[in-house]
């Protein structure tokens, strides 16, 4: 993991692009693994850690019919939670997080589900660029944690133009 995070501060720092997290399967821990690279701070702006439902509609601006009609494991959450952290952190990018860690499922996922979203600069776009993606890790709730950071990480560098 802390490779990878080094590979995204590189690959940010290189292209002079800034990124933010909204976080709340991994409670952090992709801001986390990020500062610990030396020089992250010239491109990690920052997170939003909204573990609870109403902190997402508040701080990530995250639809709260959406919430309340299908849950909060879902694809248009994670977009929308990455969407938000753009826009409140000034950030070029985004990554987010939302999933079961378990021990139960949540709003019908089951343990190990996982959505990612990753939303970039529009770029002379009216709509900026989105990235979701759909992921099930087996193990226990630890492991699914650091499953989901690395997993998050990857499609970063993946989707902002560094590989993997």
């Amino acid at each position: 993991m802390t490779e990878r995070a080094a590979q995204v501060i590189k690959q940010f720092t290189n292209r002079s692009i800034t990124l933010a997290t909204c976080e709340s399967i991994t409670g952090g821990g992709i801001g986390a693994a990020l500062t610990t690279v030396p020089g992250a701070s010239a491109v990690f702006r920052g997170g939003l850690i909204t573990y609870a439902r109403d902190l997402k509609a508040s701080l990530a601006k995250v639809d709260p019919r959406s919430i309340a009609e299908d849950g909060v494991v879902n694809e248009i959450t994670a977009y929308q939670m990455a969407r938000g952290a753009r826009i409140v952190c000034h950030a070029d990018w985004a990554v987010a997080t939302t999933g079961v860690a378990g021990p139960t499922e949540t709003d019908g996922a089951t343990v190990g589900t996982v959505w990612f979203a990753v939303v970039g600069p529009a770029m002379g776009m009216s709509n900026p660029p989105v990235y979701t993606e759909l992921r099930h890790f087996d193990g226990d709730r630890e492991s699914i944690r650091e499953q989901s950071v690395d997993f998050a990480l990857a499609m970063l560098l993946r989707v902002s133009g560094g590989g993997e």
